[in-house]
């Protein structure tokens, strides 16, 4: 402001002075000082106009360059000017790192305005509502979500708690369910929040199911137990009525242990450290007691039929030349033989039960187990592996299972890095098979281990005798 003054007042001085020079007057020097106050307010207001042109330009590279008060006022416009276009760039940077994390997130997100508009959604919401970000901007979420329980759920404007809502994606073979909940903000916004819930509802009845079946299962054979323990106390039993008696006590005991038995085998495997590559198992060894196994199962079976299982395993020279297999013995035992026991359970007597080890190309080693029986219906196949999952519950009982063969095959397997692939035509059998990784499988060069095909039945029961011969000496 001084050099302003300064600057002025010397203007003056000079028009005066030339005036006076000029004229040679008082009247000569007074019209110098008014033509010099003139010129310089003409040169201020011009410099004056040069800012406030850049000014509405708004165009911080085009600040002219000046001095005095008037260059001070633009450098100074032209730091605020800097200084609000930094602001701007850090805000817009941190909303587009929230709305990338917005973006990222497991949950749908839908930012909706006082009407009830969208004003923003993230991918995840789209996928849960069908939604199209570039379509359905500025769209009622009233005319998009035509949910009856959503539609109360919002009118209500109490949030306080979730709904769960059928999602767009949903079939009758895989529903899908999703928790939505809105968060009122600001001066009328909502913030809607989905989730998928799915897994958390599948789980909640498994779970249900779960105490359901254990509480049957064991109480069904307690039930009896008590009622010919009260039997035998009260009544006057020949002894061969007590001996019939207590072997239906005992035979019910003996399931009971068998579900509190597999229970416990379930909870250690799901426990239990994923098992090293330190301990090899002779293949030979798992076939050969599951061999045993089978064969003693099938005679419990058919003792009062006329026809037995043709059980087929591969040959002794065979198994000695399947390998060695990295694990937990007892959990790949266990997983082996409930295969083959299954398939001796569901296949009517004088069925084939096939049993081979294959070494893939690729170094994976496959046990497969073929059988001619009664087969599943596709729709039975997803949920084979479930605890207590059965097609046929009565025909179940009759064969001694649990309901928790297959589940324990699952964790088993899964715990070995193998993978149970199951296949089968209803009427005419299944076969379950058992692909285990590379790098667990120690085996000399690729190798298929099969018993030859039988052409008919007289050749097909001379092989099985035939491969049975060895391993009885």
């Amino acid at each position: 402001m001084l050099w302003r003054f300064i600057f002025f007042f010397g203007f003056q001085i000079a028009g005066g002075a030339f005036g006076w020079w000029e004229g040679g007057s008082l009247w000569g020097a007074m019209a110098g000082v008014a033509v010099a106050t003139w010129v310089w307010f003409v040169w201020d207001f011009w410099r004056g106009t040069r800012v406030l042109r850049w000014l509405r330009q708004g165009d911080p590279q085009a600040a002219p360059s000046l001095r005095g008060m008037w260059g001070e006022a633009a450098d100074r416009a032209r730091r605020l000017v800097r200084q609000a276009q930094l602001q701007i760039k850090a805000s817009d940077a941190r909303l587009h790192d929230i709305l990338s994390a917005l973006q990222a997130s497991p949950n749908g997100v839908v930012l909706l305005d006082e009407q009830g508009h969208i004003e923003w959604c993230n991918q995840m919401a789209e996928a849960h509502f069908g939604f199209d970000a570039s379509r359905d901007l500025m769209q009622s979420i009233g005319n998009l979500v035509r949910d009856p329980d959503f539609t109360s759920y919002y009118n209500a404007e109490n949030y306080a708690r979730p709904i769960a809502l059928q999602g767009r994606s949903s079939t009758p073979t895989r529903p899908v369910r999703i928790s939505v909940q809105l968060h009122p903000y600001g001066d009328g916004r909502k913030l809607l929040l989905s989730q998928d819930i799915t897994a958390l509802e599948q789980a909640e009845a498994m779970r249900r199911d779960f105490v359901a079946n254990v509480s049957h299962e064991i109480r069904t054979p307690l039930t009896v137990l008590t009622g010919f323990v009260e039997t035998l106390q009260t009544l006057q039993l020949t002894e061969d009525e007590q001996q019939r008696y207590l072997g239906m006590m005992s035979q019910q005991a003996a399931r009971m242990q068998s579900v509190v038995q597999d229970l416990l085998t379930l909870s250690r495997l799901e426990g239990s450290p994923l098992p090293g590559m330190s301990d090899w198992i002779p293949v030979e060894a798992l076939l050969r007691r599951s061999e045993e196994e089978a064969k003693g199962l099938s005679a419990t079976l058919t003792v009062n039929q006329k026809k037995e299982h043709h059980i087929i395993f591969p040959a002794a020279e065979a198994m000695k030349a399947a390998g060695q297999i990295a694990g937990v013995v007892a959990e790949l035992q266990s997983a082996l033989s409930n295969l083959v026991n299954n398939a001796v359970r569901y296949t009517p007597a004088g069925g084939t039960i096939t049993v081979s080890w294959e070494v893939l190309d690729n170094g994976n080693a496959r046990f497969a187990v073929t059988d001619t029986g009664v087969g599943i219906a596709p729709e039975h196949i997803p949920r084979l592996t479930e605890r207590f999952y059965r097609v046929d519950r009565s025909r179940s009982r009759e064969t001694g299972g649990t309901g928790l063969g297959l589940a324990i095959v699952k964790h088993a397997v899964q715990r070995h890095g193998a993978t149970l692939q199951i296949s089968s035509v209803e009427g005419k059998g299944s076969t379950f098979a058992v692909v285990f990784p590379a790098s667990r499988v120690r085996t000399a060069r690729p190798t298929i281990i099969r018993p030859p095909v039988p052409v008919n039945e007289p050749q097909q029961l001379a092989r099985s005798a035939s491969a049975r011969e060895p391993a009885e000496q």
